[in-house]
């Protein structure tokens, strides 16, 4: 394989509206090789667009599992946020949770799928995230059970608020979440104080898992960064892609 043709990639910027959080969103749109509008294809969408696609290197990677391990071309949609509000948006207290929730349900997956060949089978509706965005991302999955029920967790940030959330139902057996953590994650410092991810997402995975939940759970060296994230990413999309 001409290793060229793994950075040779085709990627849309958008502006999508929003009424929900007054304001507009910037969007990194990834359509993969052979792209054809008269196809269909699955959809992965990311929080934190723009590291996913310059730290996380996701087109790349989606180019050489296209390329090198025949795997299914799928469209990614990397959503922007602003660093300055990212807690306020992502995080389940924050002040802009909510109506960020509602944007990215209500606003982005229906602008999407008017614009864009995206399936809308819930089974080929991806979520993905790292941190605080793999906390969306998993709150998206449990209050929209008919968008999302596949999401990619990069070192999720989930705290008691969110274990709380997922206490609240019985059986997630729709849930498909596939879960990975660094090992040196036991005291990441946040704007909101320093916390043991790997505990954290230890009980989560106990939690997802006593109500059915599909879990794919690794731990391995890592600390909390995109360089570590960035080689994961590879067998978690595998997980979901055909």
């Amino acid at each position: 394989m001409d290793e060229s043709l793994y950075y040779k990639r085709t990627i849309v910027k958008e502006t999508i509206s929003s009424a929900e959080l007054g304001e507009d969103r910037s969007l990194r749109i990834y359509l993969p090789p052979g792209y054809n509008e008269l196809l269909s294809y699955p959809v992965i969408y990311c929080q934190d667009g723009e590291d996913f696609f310059n730290f996380g290197r996701i087109a790349t990677t989606m180019n050489r599992l296209i390329y090198d391990e025949n795997i299914e071309p799928a469209i990614i949609v990397g959503v922007d946020v602003d660093k300055s509000v990212r807690t306020s948006e992502y995080a389940p207290e924050g002040s802009r949770f909510a109506a960020y929730c509602r944007f990215f349900a209500r606003e982005l997956v229906p602008y999407l799928e008017h614009h864009y060949p995206v399936r809308a089978d819930l089974n080929e509706r991806m979520i993905a995230g790292d941190s605080l965005g793999a906390t969306v991302s998993l709150h998206l999955a449990l209050d929209y059970p008919s968008l999302f029920c596949k999401v990619i967790s990069l070192s999720g940030a989930f705290f008691q608020s969110t274990r709380d959330r997922i206490a609240q139902e019985d059986d997630l057996s729709r849930l498909h979440v596939s879960m990975v953590i660094g090992l040196d994650e036991t005291e990441v410092h946040t704007d909101r104080g320093s916390f043991d991810f790997v505990e954290a997402n230890r009980i989560t995975k106990q939690l997802l898992e006593a109500r059915s939940c599909l879990v794919n759970y690794e731990e391995k060296p890592g600390k909390h960064i995109w360089g570590f994230w960035q080689n994961e990413l590879p067998w978690m999309l595998k997980q979901f892609l055909k």
